[in-house]
């Protein structure tokens, strides 16, 4: 059975972690706007990490490799930060998508990191960039919404 290596096998994980990260950031984030577009956009982006979650999960077990579950203290941190924000700024909906910009292209970059290995397999690889060009099409989506707020 073909695996990764032991390197590979930690960014995918702290990959998929971020991931689920990112998901229940895009939740808390919808539950704190009132803008129903921004509202939407952020439902759907939680909807579509859960999504990448599971794809990624199952390549990763498909390689025979132990999935890591949980959250990573960065998310969880990062997650309290926009609770705070929430409540201490006037304008939290653009503090909110603030926040999202940014958590997104710090995606963007993790993604540019694991693709940067060369021991990738191609379904990895395929997953990870189809994956990473959702998030970038979704920043040019957040940032119209910007525009708009």
């Amino acid at each position: 059975m073909a695996t990764y290596s032991e390197k590979t096998g930690n960014k995918l994980n702290d990959l998929l972690e971020k991931t689920y990260d990112a998901e229940k950031g895009f939740k808390k984030a919808a539950e704190n706007v009132t803008h129903t577009p921004l509202k939407n956009y952020f439902n759907q982006k939680a909807q579509e990490r859960y999504d990448f979650g599971h794809e990624l999960k199952n390549e990763i077990k498909s390689f025979g490799q132990e999935v890591d579950k949980g959250g990573s203290i960065s998310g969880n941190l990062h997650r309290t930060w926009m609770d705070i924000k929430s409540f201490v700024s006037g304008d939290n909906e653009e503090s909110m998508l603030e926040e999202a910009i940014r958590g997104e292209k710090a995606s963007v970059e993790e993604y540019n990191d694991v693709l940067s290995e060369t021991t990738l397999p191609l379904s990895t690889k395929s997953i990870l960039v189809e994956q990473k060009n959702k998030i970038e099409s979704g920043l040019s989506t957040i940032k119209r919404l910007e525009d708009l707020n």
